[in-house]
């Protein structure tokens, strides 16, 4: 069900589920600030199936990490139940292969200019994990997009680490 928007390089592909509203919305907010864990796996399947329809290609789901002290005070990270939950479907491995380096502002706050330089540099490959990105094409594993600056600056970090190819998966596309 993609929208129609112009690819942010150096993504290879982006595919989402649904547009960022009603029962969507609801239930990805659920997700991240009611700590209602359990829907992590409906939506997840429902990207898992979007992703068997519309995918080009991609063999490793790779989670778009929350701050570390953003995911303890959560509890979780919403990111990762995604991608674990999609890669169960996919039958296809997942690694959080991506660290955030510092905090940031959450991105629904600022503007399409000030989301790409809030995030640059925010992301590196976690410790460990060249050698599970290298010479693979991941697909980055988010929530919500809107810009593409978050899904940018961690296709940069993973190209970085020998990545061929880097496409997006999120449950949802905001306009």
């Amino acid at each position: 069900m993609g929208l129609p928007a112009v690819m942010p390089l150096p993504l290879a592909q982006i595919e989402w589920c649904a547009p960022f509203s009603g029962a969507v919305r609801q239930a990805l907010h659920r997700l991240k600030y009611s700590a209602e864990r359990q829907l992590a796996a409906p939506l997840a399947e429902a990207m898992a199936a979007r992703w068997k329809v519309a995918g080009a290609g991609g063999e490793l789901l790779v989670p778009v990490p929350a701050h570390a002290e953003r995911a303890r005070r959560r509890g979780y990270d919403q990111a990762f139940l995604l991608a674990a939950g999609a890669a169960d479907r996919l039958h296809v491995p997942w690694h959080p292969a991506l660290e955030r380096t510092r905090r940031t502002a959450p991105q629904f706050e600022l503007g399409r200019n000030a989301r790409r330089s809030n995030v640059s540099g925010a992301f590196a490959l976690r410790a460990g994990s060249r050698t599970v990105v290298q010479g693979r094409w991941p697909i980055l594993v988010d929530d919500v997009l809107t810009t593409g600056s978050t899904l940018v600056a961690c296709a940069e970090a993973l190209y970085d680490a020998g990545a061929i190819a880097v496409s997006a998966l999120t449950v949802a596309r905001e306009r």
